[in-house]
């Protein structure tokens, strides 16, 4: 299962090394990323695979949501399958 992150927030040091590093403690596979600094608003997409982790999908969520609380940014995730249903017209 694959799964789409977003993380927008107040730039600062380390927010994709964090993020990343807490993937890859949950053994989800970062496959792509994008981020962005707009006038100091840090904005990033990850696409992870999921299926190699000990964690199911709403644990995983649960996880990273507590990771953005803790690093002050706005951390969401979304199922990979819903993500293209609710973008697809």
């Amino acid at each position: 299962m694959e799964a789409v992150i977003t993380v927008i927030g107040r730039d600062a040091v380390g927010i994709l090394g964090k993020v990343c590093t807490a993937c890859a403690e949950a053994n989800a596979n970062v496959e792509e990323v994008t981020q962005r600094i707009l006038k100091g608003t840090f904005a990033m997409i990850m696409l992870v695979d999921l299926s190699r982790s000990e964690l199911d999908f709403t644990g995983f969520a649960q996880k990273m949501a507590a990771l953005g609380q803790e690093m002050g940014v706005d951390i969401r995730c979304t199922r990979q399958e819903l993500y293209e249903a609710m973008h697809h017209v």
